[in-house]
């Protein structure tokens, strides 16, 4: 965790020109996932906003823990993340405002083709892991704090199993994108988000496939809220109420609707409202 914030303190350190000076409202700092960047989400929907609302969007994307710590110090501007429950605590807790569901994907466990564990079709992500973590399979493990961390975290909860400091379990401290690569590497089992390994996977040539999908636990809600103008004055309220407006209107849900790999893969389900 204390290299995952590191990294992001360098990124912000190249924001630092205009992240705490006044109030100027055209340009904002959204702290984010990996998976919204890596994906290609936020290539497709920044120009579109900045056309729109001629504000532009400085993307610091870390994992949503990470994320979270960097609008409690007022480091951003706006949040775009995934781990709901976090996110409604800390709105709770006066650090965050005007927050919304925003879209949804899931989660999948990958693994090599080969499949070892066997565990290719299954429907309950738990059971699998138990298969998984019963046969000594390696298991790469983002490790970061991310959501998708926290998920994997919940799920081997949810098993029983801590893995933790098991000879197979390789915590690796990465983005989604470099965990799917080593794990692809090694052929060894990890928990990703559909968006990220349908964007990457023939484009970095992982050789992982998805083999386990499909149950309620994997769903992948992501919300968007502003950093309280009360906790941090420097922020920038009207442009960041401005990114969620749009984000949350007709347009921007048609947007991220049609948003795709390039196969015609839809990444990302807009709900938000619903």
């Amino acid at each position: 965790m204390k290299y995952v914030l590191a990294a992001a303190m360098v990124i912000l350190a190249g924001f630092s020109a205009f992240a705490g000076t006044g109030h100027a409202e055209d340009m904002i700092v959204c702290a984010s996932t990996t998976s919204t960047q890596n994906s290609g989400l936020f290539d497709y929907l920044l120009p579109l906003f900045q056309k729109k609302r001629g504000i532009t969007v400085k993307v610091v994307a870390v994992g949503t823990g990470a994320a979270l710590e960097i609008g409690k110090r007022g480091d951003a501007d706006v949040l775009l993340v995934h781990a709901k429950d976090d996110e409604l605590k800390m709105v709770e807790e006066g650090w965050f405002v005007n927050r919304h569901d925003l879209m949804y994907n899931d989660f999948v466990i990958a693994g090599p083709p080969s499949d070892p564990a066997g565990v290719r079709g299954m429907k309950d992500a738990k059971e699998a892991l138990g298969i998984i973590a019963s046969a000594g399979s390696v298991v790469v493990s983002r490790g970061d704090d991310s959501g998708t961390n926290k998920k994997e975290i919940s799920l081997w909860s949810g098993a029983g199993i801590d893995p933790r400091g098991k000879a197979w379990y390789l915590e690796v401290g990465q983005g989604m994108t470099k965990t799917l690569r080593i794990a692809g590497e090694k052929q060894a089992y990890t928990l990703s988000d559909r968006g990220t390994y349908l964007s990457v996977k023939d484009k970095e040539s992982i050789d992982l496939a998805v083999l386990v999908e499909g149950d309620p636990l994997l769903y992948n809600q992501y919300g968007v809220m502003a950093v309280n103008p009360e906790k941090h004055k420097h922020v920038r309220a009207k442009a960041a109420a401005a990114f969620i407006d749009w984000l949350i209107s007709e347009e921007g849900q048609k947007a991220i609707a049609s948003f795709t790999d390039g196969k015609g893969n839809q990444l990302f389900f807009p709900n938000a409202g619903k």
